[in-house]
């Protein structure tokens, strides 16, 4: 029985030692008069700054996002992409006033959005400064999919306005987005009703689709079946990438129609298979040697994931595998984007988590998959990949 060290890890208890050296690293902190002996230390002094400024960038945060939301709700970094504009004729195109228009820049350039790129040269000493794309606002526009989820996140931030009334409760509004999480007949969903999640899914899976194949070579496989895969998004990316390995996709009825229209739009009707079905209480069919569960997972509860995980296992042949990808959380200590982002964002949704690698290595084990290893993805911080064999 192989298994990867990485996913058999159990975290050391804590000792009596460690607590109290804990407990007396936080007196110290806590105490005003250390504070502003170490601001004031030359040694110390940088050290206070940078965790002076880390802590309020926790307070301020939540303006930082919502500097974000407000430069993709007016298309900024669309606009800017074109050239440097004065802030005078930005303001013109954002439908601001000019100080609207200088604050907005200012704190957009602050957070490397956009940069200053000189004057025009105009009377007005704040209408005639001139920017251009900063390093952040251009790799933004390079990722449809992040820019789609910003665009959706007032939902969330609504959710996030009474975050102790949202840990009380069982979802937020964002579950009204997400048309499955508190339905008991998912299957019975109409089209209208699962546009916005799918075309949400469908917009952020190139990046993933090509995190995923640069992890693992799909190509060695004779058929691919995508469960949960949504409208067809990571299913078309995998026929570009692998063109002789057949395809097959999985998911409910009407976002099954949605998936078979995009996939005749890129002329892969013939190629692709379409099965719909709910994976949470029906079979698998069977004939696919890969399959894939892409950002699936999370979102779901542990007996969930259990169930759908002995129906893979059911589904495939002794030789086959199944690959999982998802954001997951760090055992070691927490991850940011897992265990604080995806944490609440999963609460608001109503159900779900983001597991460990160990978890679901333990889930994986309990489904009948004995041999398991993590794979090595671009960015480990938004997507970890496993890949597990009967």
């Amino acid at each position: 029985m192989l298994r990867s060290g990485r996913l058999q890890g159990k975290a050391r208890p804590r000792t009596a030692l460690v607590d109290r050296w804990i407990d007396w690293r936080n007196r110290l902190l806590s105490n005003p008069r250390f504070q502003r002996w170490a601001a004031d230390f030359p040694l110390t002094r940088p050290i206070a700054r940078s965790r002076a400024k880390g802590l309020f960038d926790l307070v301020a945060g939540f303006v930082y996002s919502q500097t974000l939301a407000a430069c993709v709700r007016l298309d900024l970094f669309h606009i800017l992409e074109s050239g440097p504009m004065s802030v005078g004729a930005l303001a013109e195109r954002l439908d601001l006033t000019v100080e609207a228009t200088v604050r907005l820049m200012g704190a957009a350039a602050s957070l490397r959005l956009i940069e200053v790129a000189g004057r025009d040269g105009g009377a007005d000493p704040q209408g005639s400064i001139r920017y251009a794309l900063g390093v952040q606002g251009a790799a933004l526009l390079g990722n449809a999919g992040l820019l789609e989820m910003i665009a959706h996140h007032d939902l969330l931030y609504a959710d996030l306005g009474d975050s102790v009334g949202l840990l009380r409760r069982g979802a937020g509004s964002l579950a009204t987005f997400w048309p499955y999480a508190v339905s008991a007949t998912p299957a019975q969903k109409t089209a209208s009703e699962v546009q916005a999640y799918s075309e949400l899914m469908a917009a952020s899976l190139p990046t993933v689709a090509a995190d995923v194949f640069k992890a693992y070579p799909i190509a060695r496989h004779r058929r691919l079946m995508d469960v949960g895969g949504g409208e067809g998004a990571f299913l078309t990316a995998a026929a570009a990438h692998a063109p002789r390995l057949e395809l097959r996709l999985f998911d409910l009825p009407a976002v099954a129609a949605r998936a078979r229209a995009r996939l005749a739009r890129h002329g892969l009707e013939g190629r692709a298979e379409v099965l719909e079905g709910d994976f949470l209480s029906e079979p698998l069919p069977g004939g696919a040697d890969l399959i894939t569960l892409i950002r699936i997972l999370h979102d779901h509860d542990d007996a969930g994931v259990l169930a759908l995980l002995r129906r893979v296992r059911a589904a495939l042949p002794d030789d086959g595998a199944l690959l999982v990808a998802e954001p997951m959380s760090d055992a070691k200590g927490g991850d940011r984007v897992a265990d604080a982002y995806f944490a609440f964002y999963l609460k608001a949704m109503g159900r779900g988590r983001a597991r460990t690698p160990q978890e679901l290595g333990a889930l994986l084990e309990t489904a009948g998959f004995t041999r398991r290893r993590q794979l090595r993805t671009r960015s480990p911080f938004l997507l970890r990949a496993i890949l597990a064999r009967p």
